[in-house]
C-alpha cells in the first residue's frame, strides 16, 4: 500500500459546481484524496452563502485551511471557523453553515 500525500493548501480542485443544498446559490469543488467502504479523505472548497448539512449517516472531521464563516447546529450551538480551525460535526449533527469568506478545507468522513 504506497502513502499519498497532498498539499491541500494548492492542489487543484475542478471546476465549482453548484452546492444543491446551498440556500444562496453556491459553488463547490472537492477531491477525494483516498477512500473506502467506511471512510472519505479529501479537500473541498465552498464559496460564500449559507447552506444546511445534514450528518446523519456518518461524522466529519475538518480542518479548516482558509476562508471564515460560522457554523451552527439545529440545537443553537455554534463555532466561529477559520484558518486551523478543527471541527467535529459527529454522526447525528444537523446545521447551517453561514460563510462569509470562501473556506477551503481537508474533511475525513467516517461511516459514509
Amino acid at each position: 500500500m504506497n502513502l499519498l500525500h497532498v498539499d491541500a493548501t494548492t492542489a487543484e480542485l475542478p471546476e465549482p459546481q453548484p452546492k444543491p443544498t446551498s440556500v444562496s446559490g453556491q459553488l463547490e469543488s472537492a477531491i477525494s484524496v483516498w477512500a473506502d467502504a467506511v471512510t472519505d479523505t479529501g479537500v473541498w472548497e465552498c464559496g460564500p452563502g449559507e447552506f444546511t448539512a445534514d450528518r446523519s449517516g456518518a461524522t466529519e472531521v475538518c480542518h479548516i485551511i482558509s476562508g471564515s464563516g460560522t457554523v451552527v447546529g439545529e440545537d443553537g450551538t455554534s463555532a466561529a471557523i477559520g484558518p486551523g480551525t478543527l471541527l467535529v460535526l459527529p454522526r447525528g449533527w444537523r446545521g447551517t453553515w453561514f460563510v462569509t469568506e470562501a473556506i477551503r478545507k481537508t474533511y475525513v468522513m467516517v461511516g459514509a
